[in-house]
Parts: C-alpha cells; sequence; structure tokens
C-alpha cells in the first residue's frame, strides 16, 4: 500500500493529507508545457507565471484553465 505523500494510483502527487497536489502559482507556462504539451498557452511567453495566466484568463485553478481555454491536443 502507498503511503500518504506519494504517488496515487492515478501517478499524480499528493499531499501529505493524501490530497492530490496543486500547481503553485509561481509554476511557469514553460514547466506546463512540458508536462502538458507544447499547445497550452499558445501564443504566450515561456516565463509567464501560472498566476499570472490564470488571472488574465478569469480561471479559478489550472483545470478550470485547462477546461475553458485549451483547445489543442
Amino acid at each position: 500500500m502507498e503511503k500518504a505523500g506519494g504517488r496515487g494510483l492515478d501517478g499524480r502527487h499528493r499531499d501529505r493529507d493524501g490530497t492530490i497536489s496543486r500547481k503553485h502559482g509561481n509554476t511557469k507556462v514553460g514547466t506546463l508545457r512540458k508536462e502538458f504539451g507544447e499547445h497550452v498557452a499558445k501564443g504566450r511567453r515561456s516565463d509567464l507565471l501560472l498566476k499570472t495566466l490564470l488571472a488574465e484568463t478569469e480561471s479559478v485553478s489550472l483545470d478550470d484553465y485547462l477546461k475553458h481555454h485549451h483547445r489543442g491536443k
């Protein structure tokens, strides 16, 4: 059995209490592109911070941004 804070069955990192870890606002778009693909935040600089991207797109989370603004796959 996996310990809390490790990776869950779905491979996502979990916090100590077992909840899925969130991306921090200081994560850069370039890092998100490495994980989700080059089409994330297309046309924006790779050094743009996630918190800035979310504010500019009026998204409450990365998940919300990807659902409403992410078109390429």
